[in-house]
């Protein structure tokens, strides 16, 4: 009787749905990432589009995703926009003539509590494949979407570009949304 019960209620149970992993794509009109590179008594600040991407969440948590970032749309947001944004599009850091698009895959999501997460992944920059790892905090996943920002900092020259300019070390701020 009870091997009855047990076949029953296992029964009853593989018809109720199961909730799948959603694939959420990025909202490119809120979502962006920021960049500060300082120098002895300056800085310069900045930001990427992203042109595409999305991610997967399943039981409220992130799980991967894929974004491609649009180089050759960067902007200065500084006094020295003309300049600056020319110099980062030519092949001393970006040469975006031959590589306009960057690509950023997450291979690991690790959370560490309820909202916070170490994402792993490989950033694909100028014909080249680097890996990135950064704490996000989850602002909001739901019905509403999802919503995360990192904030890292990250080598230049470990990716690659190696122009001999003052600042190596830039700071990125992620936001990013996806419904």
């Amino acid at each position: 009787m009870s091997l009855a019960g047990t076949a029953l209620v296992l029964g009853l149970f593989s018809f109720v749905p199961k909730k799948d992993a959603q694939t959420l794509n990025v909202v490119l009109e809120k979502s962006r990432i920021d960049w500060i590179a300082a120098k002895a008594g300056d800085f310069h600040t900045g930001n990427f589009p992203l042109k595409s991407g999305s991610i997967q969440v399943d039981g409220g948590k992130l799980k991967g995703g894929s974004f491609v970032i649009d180089l050759a749309n960067l902007k200065v947001t500084d006094a020295a926009a003309d300049r600056l944004g020319n110099h980062l599009k030519s092949a001393d850091f970006f040469d975006v003539a031959k590589f306009a698009e960057a690509t950023y895959t997450i291979t690991g999501v690790n959370y560490t509590s309820d909202n916070t997460a170490e994402v792993s992944g490989n950033l694909s920059l100028k014909g080249a494949s680097f890996p990135v790892k950064f704490n996000v905090n989850i602002r909001g996943t739901g019905e509403r979407g999802f919503f995360g920002q990192a904030f890292f900092s990250l080598d230049r020259t470990a990716l690659g570009i190696t122009y001999n300019g003052p600042a190596k070390d830039v700071q990125l701020a992620v936001h990013l949304f996806a419904k």
